[in-house]
């Protein structure tokens, strides 16, 4: 663990925006408390939680939560590479190469970027997504890292 320790310590020393130890974040119970706005179709809401924007501009890793109501499926190009888990309720989720998953709580998946994926649900479901793109707008969506 030594060498783990010391290696982000020269990590950190040699980062433009870190002056000294640099603190974890904490969300709590932000599965339950955190309520994404709404982004498209009056079904479908996302929003990041944490983002290393400030500390990294030129490659930012961001993530949030992914809420889908029953109702118009999502239909998203991926610009970005992303991993989602599910959390709750349940998705299916397909993609252009005919490829079609019912997910479930405990599901994890991996959505390269240039890929165009479906989301759908009968129920409703809640993910938990971290991906390598810069905080979410409402206005603009995404910008590429």
């Amino acid at each position: 663990m030594g060498s783990y320790i010391s290696s982000l310590t020269k990590q950190q020393s040699t980062d433009k925006m870190s002056s000294g130890p640099l603190a974890f974040k904490h969300y709590a119970k932000a599965q339950s408390t955190f309520k994404p706005p709404l982004i498209a179709n009056g079904n479908a809401f996302l929003g990041d939680i944490f983002s290393s924007e400030k500390l990294a501009p030129e490659a930012p890793i961001s993530c949030g939560l992914y809420r889908l109501e029953p109702g118009v499926p999502l239909d998203y190009t991926y610009t970005y590479h992303e991993m989602k888990i599910i959390l709750e309720g349940d998705f299916t989720i397909s993609d252009e190469t005919g490829q079609k998953v019912h997910a479930v709580a405990g599901d994890v998946f991996n959505f390269p970027k240039g890929s165009k994926i479906r989301f759908e649900t009968e129920k409703g479901g809640l993910a938990f997504y971290t991906g390598q793109v810069s905080l979410y707008s409402l206005e603009g969506g995404y910008s590429e890292a």
